[in-house]
């Protein structure tokens, strides 16, 4: 099964990179917004949907911490419970995905779910390196990295 770029990662590196916000619109809805600038967090709860051309998010809470530099400075961006991101090839489930721009390091836990039309892989984490174009699909302890593939 060939893993492309993970989604999350792709739409989160477009939704905070400045530029790219000039010229890709990304929608982001929610019950709640809530901005908290003594903790440098814009909070989003209830029912959140993250679209944009090439990726869809949704999750109940995502919140993005920021430093000094305000919203063009993303420390981290994490979306957490039922955790679903689905590109045009590719469909992701989990509990808790974490962006971190300054490694660009995706991680994705808690019953992860990968399927494309390649196949089907479950494991405890996936975490992708933007950087080096790497998946890694790791196991509960004790567990084990489980797959279902289609030839093609």
């Amino acid at each position: 099964m060939r893993l492309k770029s993970f989604g999350l990662a792709a739409v989160l590196a477009l939704m905070l990179a400045p530029a790219a916000l000039a010229q890709t619109p990304v929608e982001i809805s929610a019950d709640t917004f809530t901005v908290e600038e003594s903790a440098q967090q814009a909070v989003f709860t209830g029912n959140v949907v993250v679209k944009h051309p090439t990726a869809n998010v949704w999750a109940d809470k995502v919140v993005a911490s920021y430093g000094e530099g305000g919203t063009s400075d993303i420390k981290t961006f994490e979306a957490t419970g039922n955790v679903r991101i689905e590109t045009d090839d590719q469909n992701a489930t989990g509990e808790r995905a974490v962006f971190t721009p300054s490694d660009q390091l995706m991680r994705l836990t808690g019953n992860v779910k990968v399927t494309n039309a390649g196949g089907t892989v479950n494991a405890e984490e996936l975490v992708v390196n933007l950087e080096t174009n790497v998946s890694t699909f790791t196991a509960k302890q004790g567990g084990r990295v489980t797959g279902v593939f289609t030839s093609q």
